[in-house]
């Protein structure tokens, strides 16, 4: 995510690809769902407990946000194996940058990192990347990476990965508010001049604010996961979140697995969702 030209796509088969074949050789019915269960397909995961993790094990809280990142690996190739269509990471909030400046730094520095490394290899495997999120405060070389990354995205894809970067929920819904009011009031001034008259409740409505959203394309999740034993959404797709089944494991970030997503599937399985219905 820095100014220079991004690296070239690899040519030999990485380890992320190596460790998906394995796994799908040495597991059969990977991310089976309980018998008659719906079938999940667009996931949500706030990845919480990397600092944690490292205070743990007596280490630097950049060695937790790195196991994080090799955890976040794994759980987009076990995502291909499972089918699901969409999965949505908070990477980092916009209120991030309000953590030690030093901390901020090595979040930069990764975030770079895994652009140029891990964005291309699951690119590979069919995953368009898409962030969401403010642009202003970010810099600009961080910005032509963003850009760069997802030009390269693949035209038929089999997943696409989110990922929330300078992002707020209450930010995401301001923004889309300003957007379309500013069509709003452009069709009142039209119609101020002679031009068509226009009722405000057609113009405002549900559909027209989500398009107005980072990613109106985005689905609703239909499971969200948050993990370290936290119970809340921290600002994360207060919009899109309406409907969605939340799931809570105790597992801090770095050490949640295959297994832990197959459990959350399930779980997500077992329930019934109403939507407000009976």
């Amino acid at each position: 995510m820095t100014a220079n030209e991004p690296k070239p796509k690899r040519t030999t088969p990485s380890l992320l690809r190596k460790a998906g074949t394995a796994r799908r050789l040495a597991r059969s019915g990977t991310g089976e769902r309980a018998a008659g269960g719906a079938q999940c397909r667009y996931v949500a995961v706030i990845m919480d407990g990397n600092g944690r993790w490292a205070r743990r094990r007596h280490l630097p809280v950049a060695a937790g946000h790195r196991a994080g990142a090799k955890a976040l690996r794994r759980l987009i190739e076990h995502a291909l194996d499972c089918d699901i269509a969409e999965i949505t990471v908070y990477s980092f909030s916009s209120e991030n940058w309000r953590r030690p400046a030093a901390e901020v730094e090595d979040l930069m520095e990764l975030f770079v990192e895994q652009i140029e490394s891990e964005v291309p290899e699951v690119q590979g495997r069919g995953v368009r990347v898409r962030f969401v999120g403010r642009r202003s405060g970010v810099s600009a070389a961080l910005l032509a990476r963003i850009d760069a990354a997802e030009a390269a995205n693949p035209d038929d894809p089999r997943m696409t990965m989110y990922i929330a970067f300078n992002y707020g929920g209450r930010d995401e819904i301001v923004d889309a508010a300003r957007a379309l009011l500013s069509t709003v009031a452009g069709r009142a001034g039209g119609a101020a001049v002679g031009g068509p008259p226009f009722a405000i409740d057609e113009l405002v409505t549900e559909d027209a604010l989500r398009g107005c959203l980072y990613a109106p394309e985005m689905h609703d999740p239909e499971l969200l996961i948050r993990t370290s034993g936290e119970e809340r959404i921290s600002n994360f797709l207060l919009w899109q979140l309406a409907y969605t089944e939340l799931y809570f494991s105790a597992k801090l970030w770095p050490d949640f697995g295959p297994g832990d997503l197959d459990d959350a599937l399930s779980a997500y399985a077992a329930r019934a969702r109403r939507f407000g219905g009976r």
